[in-house]
Protein backbone atom coordinates (compact mmCIF):
# COMPACT_ATOMS: atom_id res chain seq x y z
CA UNK A 1 0.00 0.00 0.00
CA UNK A 2 1.45 3.58 -1.00
CA UNK A 3 1.67 5.94 1.38
CA UNK A 4 1.52 9.77 1.17
CA UNK A 5 4.02 12.26 2.51
CA UNK A 6 2.77 12.57 5.81
CA UNK A 7 2.92 8.50 6.03
CA UNK A 8 -0.90 8.11 5.76
CA UNK A 9 -2.16 5.01 3.35
CA UNK A 10 -3.27 7.08 0.15
CA UNK A 11 -6.74 7.35 -0.82
CA UNK A 12 -8.16 5.14 -3.09
CA UNK A 13 -11.43 6.34 -3.14
CA UNK A 14 -13.36 9.33 -1.38
CA UNK A 15 -17.04 9.79 0.07
CA UNK A 16 -18.82 12.87 -1.30
CA UNK A 17 -18.00 14.80 0.79
CA UNK A 18 -14.69 13.68 0.69
CA UNK A 19 -14.68 14.13 -3.13
CA UNK A 20 -16.21 17.66 -3.34
CA UNK A 21 -13.68 19.34 -0.76
CA UNK A 22 -10.55 17.81 -2.51
CA UNK A 23 -12.13 19.02 -6.49
CA UNK A 24 -13.12 22.49 -4.61
CA UNK A 25 -17.11 21.26 -6.70
CA UNK A 26 -20.09 21.75 -4.84
CA UNK A 27 -22.42 18.41 -4.08
CA UNK A 28 -24.95 19.28 -7.47
CA UNK A 29 -21.90 19.18 -9.43
CA UNK A 30 -20.39 16.37 -8.16
CA UNK A 31 -23.99 14.46 -8.55
CA UNK A 32 -24.23 16.01 -11.82
CA UNK A 33 -20.71 14.36 -13.03
CA UNK A 34 -22.13 11.41 -11.69
CA UNK A 35 -25.55 11.65 -13.51
CA UNK A 36 -23.69 12.24 -16.72
CA UNK A 37 -21.38 9.52 -16.38
CA UNK A 38 -18.28 11.54 -15.99
CA UNK A 39 -17.54 10.83 -12.87
CA UNK A 40 -17.47 7.06 -11.48
CA UNK A 41 -19.63 6.34 -8.51
CA UNK A 42 -19.68 3.26 -6.42
CA UNK A 43 -22.39 2.03 -3.65
CA UNK A 44 -20.97 -0.31 -1.04
CA UNK A 45 -23.61 -1.50 1.39
CA UNK A 46 -25.44 2.00 1.80
CA UNK A 47 -22.40 3.74 1.44
CA UNK A 48 -21.68 5.79 -1.99
CA UNK A 49 -17.59 6.77 -3.22
CA UNK A 50 -15.87 8.24 -6.00
CA UNK A 51 -12.68 6.05 -6.89
CA UNK A 52 -9.55 8.14 -6.58
CA UNK A 53 -8.50 7.38 -10.13
CA UNK A 54 -12.24 8.38 -11.36
CA UNK A 55 -11.65 11.63 -9.44
CA UNK A 56 -8.20 12.67 -10.42
CA UNK A 57 -9.56 12.03 -14.37
CA UNK A 58 -12.08 14.75 -13.80
CA UNK A 59 -10.21 17.15 -12.34
CA UNK A 60 -7.49 16.30 -15.46
CA UNK A 61 -10.09 16.64 -18.18
CA UNK A 62 -9.53 13.42 -19.29
CA UNK A 63 -13.36 12.47 -18.54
Amino acid sequence: MQSNQNGHPTKIAYSIREACQASSLGRTSVYAHIASGRLRAVRIGGRTVIPAESLHALIAGEA
